[in-house]
């Protein structure tokens, strides 16, 4: 849904406002870090941003890939007229194959039956397949064992309709001031990557910086580098906090419905779990779980420039505000979820104290029914 701020209040009931400027505007500096090109992670629908219009914004500032999660992303990204290299990071389904190496995905590969249905789905195509070989140095997740790599490595450049494109690995601690385990992966990888030179086996691309990585890791950086939340304005970890050259892309909004005078005592919410403890003001706001804002207690909104307590429990489309602190609260006035107001701010960094998880978790999770309104 794109429309434009001026008239999101009347249109939507909540919204999340992304500056495509600052995406732009992060790639630019995030690209200054390196010398690799610059994959712009867009999966998770654009981690909550908006895939195709943060897409759209990267490339226009610099970035030469994107890379995706599924293969529904990958082909969302082609059919809105993407046409950069795009590497599908997760794996990618039989029945899909043909149609994602005719659309020009390259696909993630680390299991030898992978690249037997690849060169099937090749030559269904008519296409050549490029493949990216993943190498799991520690992350425990998917990849090939660093001791299989090169076997594999091979079979997949003697195999007809293969390309071997690219050899890549992801690191589970760089966000950490603990570089150690890191600096182990990095060895790991090296070490692949002089076992194929030493077997005449050459991708074209060799990456393995994740956000963290690009800004604290400039070894790692290799031929490519994928930078995701830190191109969104958002801190990798607490431990490794974003330069001052980086700016949060998403403001989430909504506003007052409904401001009334209760009494004390007065039960609210689903439960009645919070009980006045005096005559209040509470306003209700239109947003609630179904749009990704948490059941969670302790959480604070923007209201005119203030801090204002979220009260009683959250429900699937509202939830309730105490409102003393803003005498002035009237019907329609703007409550900010996550952003600023006036001189006052949300980081996602600090909801997501508040809910238990981290930032990532906080942008991915606002909901689908949340208009998305580029500015």
């Amino acid at each position: 849904m794109y429309t434009s701020v001026m008239h999101s209040a009347q249109l939507h009931s909540n919204w999340a406002e992304i500056d495509l400027a600052a995406i732009g505007g992060n790639v630019r500096f995030l690209s200054t870090h390196t010398e690799a090109l610059v994959m712009a992670v867009v999966k998770a629908n654009g981690y909550g941003h908006g895939a195709v219009r943060v897409a759209q914004a990267a490339l226009k500032a610099g970035a030469s890939w994107c890379g995706v999660a599924q293969a529904q992303e990958a082909l969302e990204l082609r059919r809105a007229g993407v046409d950069c290299p795009i590497l599908l990071l997760g794996l990618a389904p039989d029945a899909r194959l043909a149609e994602l190496i005719s659309m020009r995905v390259s696909l993630t590969v680390w299991e030898p039956a992978q690249l037997e249905k690849a060169a099937a789905a090749s030559q269904e195509s008519g296409h050549p397949a490029s493949l990216h070989l993943k190498v799991d140095t520690g992350m425990g997740r998917v990849g090939v064992h660093p001791q299989q790599a090169v076997a594999l490595a091979r079979r997949l450049v003697e195999s007809e309709g293969l390309q071997f494109e690219g050899l890549l690995t992801h690191f589970a601690r760089a966000d950490e001031k603990d570089h150690g385990p890191t600096l182990q992966q990095e060895r790991r990888f090296r070490d692949v990557i002089g076992s194929l030179e030493a077997g005449d086996l050459h991708p074209a691309l060799i990456h393995s910086a994740n956000s963290a990585a690009t800004l604290v890791r400039p070894a790692s950086h290799f031929d490519m580098v994928r930078v995701g939340i830190a191109m969104y304005g958002l801190h990798p970890s607490a431990d490794c906090p974003c330069p001052l050259g980086l700016r949060p892309a998403l403001a989430w909004k909504s506003q007052l419905n409904h401001v009334k005078s209760v009494p004390k005592g007065s039960g609210l919410s689903y439960g009645h779990e919070y009980i006045t403890s005096g005559a209040e003001t509470i306003g209700t706001v239109s947003a609630g779980y179904a749009d990704g804002y948490r059941r969670m207690g302790g959480t604070v909104v923007l209201v005119a420039g203030e801090r204002v307590p979220v009260v009683g429990r959250v429900c699937m489309d509202q939830f309730l505000v105490r409102l003393d602190g803003v005498p002035s609260a009237a019907v329609g006035d703007e409550v900010v979820l996550l952003g600023e107001q006036a001189q006052a701010q949300l980081t996602a960094e600090e909801m997501a104290l508040r809910w238990g998880t981290n930032n990532y978790d906080v942008v991915c999770s606002i909901g689908a029914r949340v208009a998305r309104i580029y500015v």
